[in-house]
């Protein structure tokens, strides 16, 4: 599995505000470390087990983080760098990660070293069709007032011949990184 992360950091980059609620009614935040009953109001997780089981898991009591925001697709487009992979189909994600710990939230250090932990364990893993990747990005956590601090954006693909194929191996991939943030999390 391959496996890297960055910084995100410039005035262009995506950030990230929490709670967030998308207008008119649509999408929106759920805490699901403090209330897990919600995730069946996520869409993904109710249509992709593997999604709803790397939720559960994320936001369970004991781990030292939740998460904010998340998707799903199918493609057939292909970056030059995903080439090597020689597909023809890939399956992605993304998920928001947060801190638990509301001190974390704000400590750049504890980001990186989270993201570059959580790289070096994936690299270890056996070779598989899947790259993941660790983006820390800036979050404006509004409660009273509004402070910025950070989050981890975690995109996961899978590659292979076909929608089924690169679903299957997303969903190892995805399987490893929940193992390495419970590994992290211990």
């Amino acid at each position: 599995m391959q496996a890297d992360f960055a910084v995100e950091l410039g005035a262009d980059d995506e950030t990230l505000e929490l709670p967030w609620a998308a207008e008119g009614g649509g999408p929106r935040y759920y805490d699901l470390k403090r209330h897990p009953e919600l995730l069946l109001n996520l869409e993904e997780a109710r249509s992709v087990q593997e999604l709803s089981e790397f939720l559960c898991a994320v936001n369970a009591t004991a781990g030292v983080l939740e998460t904010a925001k998340c998707d799903l697709w199918s493609s057939t487009e292909m970056n030059p760098e995903e080439e090597i992979f020689g597909a023809a189909h890939k399956f992605g994600s993304y998920v928001d990660l947060l801190f638990s710990d509301a001190i974390s939230r704000f400590s750049f250090a504890q980001h990186e070293q989270l993201a570059k932990r959580l790289t070096q364990l994936l690299q270890r893993v056996p070779e598989i069709p899947a790259a993941a990747e660790f983006l820390i990005r800036r979050c404006y956590y509004r409660d009273e007032e509004i402070r910025d601090g950070f989050y981890i954006t975690f995109y996961l693909f899978g590659y292979g011949d076909d929608e089924i194929q690169s679903r299957q191996r997303w969903a190892v991939g995805l399987k490893l990184v929940q193992n390495a943030i419970r590994q992290l999390s211990g």
